[in-house]
Formats: C-alpha cells, sequence, structure tokens
C-alpha cells in the first residue's frame, strides 16, 4: 500500500527516504515517527489528538501521514530523486504536476 521514494535536499545534496500511500510505521508507532523524523511540533500535536480522540486519530493518520510529510518536505528545498517511473507515481499519489 505504502511505497518508498528517494528525496534529495537541493543546496545540501542529503538524502533522505520519503513516502507515499499508507504509512505502515505510523500505524504501529504514531506520534513517535514525526518525532524520530525530527519534527517536534507535528509530533506533539499528533500525541495530542491522539490522546482527544482515544487513539482513533493514529487509525486515520495512517492514510493520510506520508503524504502531509513529503509535501512538508517537497516544499522546503528537498525534491523527488528516485528513478523517473518512482517519481512519476510519487507525483501522481501526491498530486503534484509537472
Amino acid at each position: 500500500m505504502g511505497a518508498k521514494v528517494y528525496i534529495k535536499h537541493k543546496e545540501s545534496g542529503m538524502m533522505k527516504i520519503g513516502g507515499y500511500g499508507f504509512c505502515w510505521t505510523y500505524f504501529f508507532f504514531g506520534f513517535f515517527i514525526p518525532i524520530f523524523r525530527e519534527e517536534l511540533g507535528v509530533g506533539a500535536l499528533h500525541l495530542l489528538f491522539t490522546c482527544v480522540t482515544f487513539g482513533v486519530w493514529q487509525l486515520i493518520a495512517c492514510f493520510i501521514y506520508n503524504k502531509q510529510y513529503m509535501t512538508r518536505m517537497l516544499t522546503s528545498g528537498w525534491e523527488l530523486a528516485g528513478t523517473e517511473e518512482e517519481n512519476r507515481a510519487a507525483k501522481s499519489a501526491l498530486g503534484i504536476e509537472d
């Protein structure tokens, strides 16, 4: 359900693995995933939502987290760095037009 694609920072050249589609890691580890990805504010917000909704938010976020994460990354200086086919599939899943 979820797929991985490499992303690269335009200025520094640093590489990371991004994803799109269902997020299995978020399903199992919840708000810890944004924290591990160095998004402390997002992780705190997700913890709050999870507590307020008694865990229902975690089930919903599994479907939307990867898209939100990739959108934040691609709007802050990162670009897709996979093969043409991987980039095309990621753009399609993320709703990015060429």
